[in-house]
């Protein structure tokens, strides 16, 4: 027994060593292959996860994408992201002092949570779509090409009603100050911008759940403002019970043609009912089919689970959004309220078709788990990406033009039974590419399809537009936090300049913001590898 209290009083002694080396050894990252099945701890991790400051934040593996060949692989074929959350949780990292977890960064959300200036839709579409090819900044002998969606905008005044269910997650998990405070905040930004003609009722949860406000008026303010003021922390997690809770709730004070919403807010620390991932998804893919989409709101540290909440809003018809500062919640319940609310299209889907004839190989940048099967393009049964009003949506390509040397990826072996052969018209025509893209409407169960093609003149990058190059900027920084093996050369000061030449107007100061954040990352990846040269 003395040697248990023994390795017990040690394991502590080392609790703070392991939560200041804030790397991705210290998070848990779940495989895709394992199916989220629950991972069991040793005995030193139970010892240390009662310590306090035990960080046990859960992160989804993300494999890089490889380059492919257009002879072999001519499509490619994912979903839209418009969630922003890995950005803001990026952020809050770099601001205390590390590095982020590697698969906490995730490329397409980093450069999707800026806007940027696509043209307007200006036909039946509820967006429109375009695509830019520049020469690549971190190997000018490839190209990259930008695929842009702007989604149409609306006001506030032109928002339909709206029927709102707060499910507010109340346990003691979240009695930090960086989360129930900050929730309460947060929701009297959004209280603030109701109208008369819109609903919110409050559901939460902790042991159990239970309805705190029901469905209330926008004009009943001060309501609102005091059951939220009267939120307490206490007890373990019922997730499921308080989305069971919020979707009845909802369905109960239902707007025919208006925007039923579901908002969680939660670190998504579910411990106590129906709580893995998988069974929870089973049941929000069943609630959305009557119209209510379910949006993320996800806060706090230490205990985080980002893979849990990503997979809630994305299976809820929803948007995923992290909360670091009050500032990110102003953002997100204020100043791009239409955006978060109201859904113009879902189960956005984009299939890309290269050209082999003028691309030799392509690599997506992000999006890895947004990838779908080629023949899920044309089946309607299978979820997407959802686009909100004045969304804007970056897809980046980098593309290795035909007669430049190949990048060693995951080659092909040679065919024994078969010869692939172009097609003569593929050399004549020029088009590096067809993109084809899929949406519903919001309340739409076929889908509407789109295609456009793409030539083959290429832009000198300091001939591109300031937006391109900042979002060029935006990726390469992703790269680089996540050591990607395709960053060549490129280097921090390298993003650092391209951001900094492309900041362009800034009225809310997020880009040089962005800057700033380079700088942060810089500094510390510099330590980290001082450290890691001193140790070897």
């Amino acid at each position: 027994m003395k040697y248990r209290i023994l390795a017990f009083g040690l394991l502590l002694g080392c609790a703070s060593l392991f939560q200041s080396c804030e790397t991705s050894g210290n998070y848990q990252v779940r495989s895709k292959d394992a199916a989220y099945a629950p991972i069991a701890p040793s005995i030193e991790e139970e010892i240390l996860s009662e310590a306090p400051g035990f960080n046990t934040e859960e992160y989804d593996r993300i494999v890089e994408n490889d380059f492919r060949f257009a002879m072999e692989f001519p499509l490619s074929t994912f979903g839209i992201d418009v969630d922003n959350a890995s950005y803001s949780n990026t952020r809050r990292f770099l601001m205390n002092g590390s590095l982020p977890p590697v698969d906490a960064v995730r490329i397409e959300e980093l450069i999707n949570y800026f806007k940027y200036d696509y043209a307007k839709p200006i036909d039946e579409h509820p967006f429109a779509v375009g695509t830019e090819v520049v020469e690549c900044p971190w190997n000018m002998d490839h190209h990259l090409v930008k695929v842009g969606i702007k989604g149409m905008e609306v006001t506030k005044e032109e928002l339909p009603p709206s029927n709102l269910v707060f499910l507010l997650d109340v346990s003691g998990s979240m009695d930090a100050p960086n989360k129930l405070p900050l929730l309460r905040n947060a929701f009297k930004l959004l209280v603030k911008e109701l109208r008369p003609e819109d609903r919110v009722a409050i559901v939460t949860y902790a042991g159990s759940s239970g309805l705190l406000l029901p469905s209330t008026s926008g004009n009943e303010k001060r309501m609102m403002r005091l059951a939220i003021d009267d939120l307490q922390a206490g007890g373990s997690t019922a997730g499921a019970s308080g989305i069971k809770l919020a979707y009845r709730v909802a369905e109960e004070h239902l707007i025919k043609g208006g925007n039923n919403r579901i908002i969680l807010a939660t670190d998504g620390d579910f411990n106590v009912g129906v709580s893995s991932t998988s069974d929870l998804v089973r049941l929000i893919e069943e609630k959305r089919e009557k119209g209510i989409f379910l949006s993320v709101l996800g806060l706090g540290t230490g205990n985080y689970k980002d893979a849990r909440m990503e997979q809630i809003a994305d299976n809820g018809n929803g948007n995923y959004y992290y909360l670091d500062n009050l500032n990110e919640a102003r953002k997100v319940l204020v100043k791009d309220l239409t955006q978060t609310i109201y859904t113009i299209a879902k189960d956005v889907k984009l299939q890309v078709e290269f050209n082999p004839a003028k691309v030799q190989q392509y690599r997506l940048l992000g999006y890895e788990n947004r990838i779908l099967k080629d023949e899920e393009f044309n089946d309607d049964r299978k979820d997407s990406g959802d686009l909100g009003a004045g969304h804007t949506v970056t897809a980046f390509y980098e593309v290795v033009p035909v007669g430049v040397e190949p990048v060693a990826a995951s080659d092909v072996a040679t065919l024994k039974y078969q010869n692939r052969n172009l097609d003569p018209q593929a050399e004549m025509v020029n088009e590096l590419l067809t993109l084809k893209l899929r949406y519903k409407q919001p309340d739409g169960d076929t889908s509407q399809l789109l295609e456009y093609t793409t030539g083959t003149q290429v832009t000198s990058i300091t001939e591109s537009s300031d937006d391109f190059r900042f979002a060029a900027s935006v990726a390469g920084f992703g790269m680089l936090l996540r050591g990607s093996k395709y960053s060549g050369s490129l280097t921090w000061d390298q993003v650092h300049e391209m951001a900094d030449r492309a900041r362009g107007e800034d009225p809310n100061g997020y880009r040089a913001e962005f800057i700033n954040m380079i700088e942060l990352a810089k500094s510390f990846a510099q330590t980290e590898a001082g450290i890691e040269s001193a140790e070897h």
